[in-house]
């Protein structure tokens, strides 16, 4: 300490006061660091290979329980492991130990009240709310297999959901309550319904009334790592929604090294991922990567996605590290951020559909911060990603997360040399990588399908430069073949996007007599444009697409459209307008 601090004026105090404070700041983040290293190294040398799977893992027990032994011994910063708001200014805040409480009650409820044993299944349909939270992590502690759906579900989608899973009980509030009770005759597996809701509905339980009343006196079974956790509804290219089983390892361990390095979190972080409880982003970054970090779980209950409310939340609440959708970040640099002060935002993440480069320049001119793309999907952990100390190449996925070896294919299992288009593979043989899934549920076909040689195929295509890195060219039901050209949608949308016009964009093939297919662009404008030409606004942003990329790839077909068909997640439907202009409809 410098001598000039040791005195009693108050110029000296001040300096004094303040380097005391850096000095136990300093302190306190390498213990924090340390503290990080014991509890994530470990399971993220499982993914690093370098120590064996454990046989037993539950993440309730050996990753919340942890957080909380720690929060108590005063080991951990004095960040909430929970944190919700919704638009009416109401607040929900939990430290591990009452996320603890509440979810071994909860826990009770679904053993006693609603009499579920391990190994049952339980489909949970409920919006951003707390105890959508509550209920993932009561069934960890019980071995109930938990499936989310999203609200946006349908009466025909429930039927078809617990049918095709068996479940047990399901778990949804009083907008879905009177779907569910419609399809009720025909689902002869379901034993009993949660609802979650301020009144009482007849021939349900009520979560928040039995909350008040349920011991939290709990003990967590003690689950094997291969041991069934979650289910996910996921669509493939043909055929009803596959059910993808994910195990308590696979997701409990897997999502280690991609919240350390990816998502780069820290006990000291607020992780605010936008994503619908129905979507495994949710699983992915609001459960699992910033839980086994220690961050907090930040959630803001929004109905529907609204730039102004985004922008308002990132400058109002200190969060450090935001992901969502690219959707959402084309919609949100064309919304005026120039007003908006993200004092705490250190950590921009993007997944689920590949992120424009146009957008991912104009977030960086606007708020200083880079967007570290990641892929993978529903049966995976992240697969490649832009991690921390790598350069982001724009509209690169990144590379290989541990512990995938990830390859670029032919149709017969064969690995292509860099730069050459095929599909985005992961190693399986000689050794399965424990984090992908365990299979398609009920449909072994499926599950054999999805293997090609000695590759899991992920039914994307991608090339691979001579760096590792992976870059993104569509869905291998996107692709287009025009003439012998194989033309990826998202190169196209991706230089559509670029011209001021074009608000959004989608593009698929479309049936042409000579040249078997071409590439056609459904096209939302910009404001400004609406009122122009159709006919002299097609000719430029075709000759734009030439400018911009391959001329061979630019859209014969441009249809003006006043919006686009997207999931309940916000990923635009493709599959939608392709069957439309195939006449499949």
């Amino acid at each position: 300490i410098p001598v000039c601090c040791i005195g009693k004026t108050r110029r000296n105090w001040k300096c004094w006061n303040f380097l005391c404070k850096f000095v136990l700041h300093v302190t306190f983040s390498k213990c924090n660091r340390l503290l990080t290293s014991q509890i994530i190294s470990y399971y993220d040398s499982i993914n690093q290979c370098k120590k064996e799977l454990p046989e037993y893992f539950n993440f309730a027990s050996d990753v919340l329980d942890e957080w909380l032994r720690l929060e108590k011994d005063g080991r951990r910063p004095a960040n909430p492991a929970f944190w919700w708001v919704n638009d009416e200014g109401e607040e929900v805040k939990w430290s591990f130990e009452e996320l603890g409480f509440l979810s071994r009650k909860a826990a009770n409820i679904l053993s006693e009240a609603c009499g579920l044993q391990r190994g049952d299944r339980i489909i949970a349909v409920l919006p951003r709310i707390p105890e959508w939270w509550l209920l993932n992590v009561a069934c960890m502690r019980t071995g109930i297999v938990f499936i989310p759906g999203t609200s946006q579900l349908t009466a025909k989608d429930l039927l078809y959901r617990l049918q095709a899973s068996k479940a047990k009980c399901i778990i949804t509030n009083d907008t879905l309550a009177p779907a569910v009770e419609s399809v009720m005759p025909d689902c002869q597996f379901l034993k009993s319904k949660l609802i979650v809701a301020k009144g009482r509905r007849d021939g349900w339980l009520n979560l928040k009334e039995l909350l008040l009343v349920t011991s939290a006196d709990h003990k967590c079974v003690k689950t094997r790592s291969e041991d069934p956790m979650l289910i996910y509804f996921t669509s493939g290219s043909t055929g009803s929604p596959k059910m993808v089983v994910q195990s308590h390892s696979s997701y409990g361990i897997g999502f280690a090294t991609s919240g350390r390095y990816w998502m780069n979190l820290t006990p000291s972080d607020i992780m605010w991922n936008t994503s619908d409880t129905g979507w495994v982003k949710a699983a992915w970054s609001s459960v699992f990567a910033p839980w086994i970090c220690g961050s907090c779980v930040f959630v803001h209950n929004m109905p529907q996605f609204k730039p102004a409310v985004i922008a308002e939340t990132l400058s109002r609440y200190p969060i450090t590290a935001f992901c969502t959708a690219p959707t959402a970040y084309r919609m949100l640099v064309q919304h005026d951020l120039s007003s908006y002060k993200f004092m705490s935002l250190k950590h921009c993440l993007s997944g689920g559909e590949p992120l424009n480069p146009e957008v991912m320049a104009k977030w960086k001119v606007q708020t200083g911060l880079n967007i570290w793309e990641g892929y993978g999907q529903t049966e995976t952990v992240t697969i490649c990603a832009n991690m921390k100390g790598m350069e982001i190449k724009p509209g690169s996925l990144g590379k290989a997360v541990p512990p995938y070896d990830v390859q670029i294919i032919d149709d017969h299992g064969a690995i292509l040399p860099a730069g050459v288009e095929g599909n985005i593979a992961v190693r399986v043989q000689p050794k399965r990588p424990f984090c992908l899934f365990s299979e398609y549920v009920d449909n072994p076909e499926k599950t054999a399908a999805s293997v090609c040689g000695n590759f899991y195929v992920t039914g994307d295509r991608g090339i691979m430069d001579e760096e590792g890195y992976v870059w993104f060219v569509g869905r291998a039901d996107d692709i287009i073949n025009s003439s012998g050209y194989r033309i990826g949608p998202f190169e196209v949308e991706s230089a559509l996007i670029q011209h001021p016009a074009v608000s959004e964009s989608a593009v698929v093939s479309s049936p042409d007599p000579v040249r078997g297919e071409v590439v056609k662009a459904f096209v939302v404008l910009a404001p400004a444009f609406v009122s122009h030409d159709p006919e002299k606004l097609t000719h430029e942003l075709q000759q734009h697409v030439k400018k911009v990329t391959a001329p061979y790839k630019y859209p014969r077909k441009v249809e003006y459209v006043q919006d686009l068909p997207k999931t309940a997640t916000g990923k635009i439907q493709r599959k939608v307008l392709r069957n439309k202009e195939w006449g499949r409809v």
